[in-house]
């Protein structure tokens, strides 16, 4: 549940990362987004030239190029700054690049969660395995958490802000102690 105070840190932690990394890795200040297993750090790359008459697959291979060859290149570096920053902030640091609207997130957690599921919830999570679109009751979860959150954004942020008023009346309220 985020609360100001962990907004303050996680505006500490941005803080952090924009004045580590490297002057011109990136085209403005990275997005770090964070959980309490992970920081993710995601930083817009320049476009490349492909010249006036290129056509949108010689964009896209232009970018996707872009964004291997900043992989490859930052690689030693990258990993020096993720290994400080774990040990600062214990959490795992994963990295990505967005290059006009391709966007590629380099090696990042995939963290087991725990979940009791009924009898009518796992025949759901069977049907999407049995059907192809996933590989495992676990991978068919993850999908159905991805279409949920793709599809009910609005609805998702509203909850996260509600959690928040709910967190600082908390704070303000009576401590018991």
């Amino acid at each position: 549940m985020p609360t100001e105070k962990s907004s303050a840190a996680e505006s500490s932690l941005s803080g952090w990362f924009a004045g580590r990394l490297p002057d011109g890795w990136f085209a403005g200040p990275p997005s770090v987004t964070t959980d309490r297993d992970e920081i993710v750090v995601v930083g817009v790359l320049a476009e490349p030239d492909v010249g006036d008459g290129a056509d949108d697959a010689a964009r896209a291979a232009a970018r996707t190029a872009r964004i291997q060859g900043f992989r490859e290149d930052t690689r030693a570096v990258r990993m020096r700054i993720a290994d400080e920053a774990e040990a600062r902030f214990g959490r795992k640091v994963a990295w990505g690049a967005r290059c006009g609207d391709e966007e590629v997130l380099f090696t990042n957690l995939s963290v087991p969660v725990m979940t009791r599921l009924r009898m009518s919830d796992r025949l759901v999570l069977d049907t999407l395995v049995d059907a192809g679109v996933a590989r495992s009751r676990s991978h068919a979860l993850a999908w159905c958490v991805r279409l949920v959150r793709d599809h009910e954004g609005d609805w998702i942020a509203e909850l996260r802000d509600a959690l928040v008023r709910v967190q600082k009346v908390r704070d303000e309220g009576p401590n018991p102690r």
